[in-house]
């Protein structure tokens, strides 16, 4: 019996984990989600306990697994910020390079605090992001 995902949409307020944040990241978070929101036109969701999302998509491994995910979202996890987006957007590493302070994983990418990017290049990468991953979603 497959293993049920953990990240799945819940109903949970977004306004209300985010104002669980501590103060400091409270504003970068408020400006991560006007920024998704503006460039996918979707409302914020929460997935799982910690995951403000927008947008879905299904996905299926060749295991057999198989869930949705938000097509683009973040976390703000204690010391940092990691973005969910598609590693395949266009232009992803010319933008990457002109994005400002931060480090990439697999398929996440994180920054510490919005200072520390350039927000200009961010809007365009969400909406790179967003044009990948409406081909997979809604």
């Amino acid at each position: 019996m497959a293993k049920a995902n953990k990240t799945t949409e819940t109903a949970n307020s977004v306004s209300a984990f985010i104002k669980k944040l501590e103060k400091s990241r409270q504003a970068d978070a408020n400006t991560i989600i006007s920024i998704m929101q503006e460039q996918s036109g979707l409302e914020p969701k929460m997935w799982g306990t910690a995951i403000v999302g927008f947008g879905t998509y299904h996905y299926k491994y060749e295991s057999g697994r198989e869930g949705d995910a938000p097509i683009i979202g973040f976390s703000p996890r204690k010391s940092e910020f990691v973005l969910y987006m598609s590693s395949e957007f266009e232009k992803r590493e010319e933008l990457l390079k002109k994005f400002g302070k931060h480090k990439t994983g697999k398929s996440c990418i994180y920054f510490k605090q919005v200072a520390d990017i350039d927000t200009a290049v961010f809007k365009k990468m969400v909406a790179n992001a967003m044009k990948t991953g409406r081909k997979y979603g809604c």
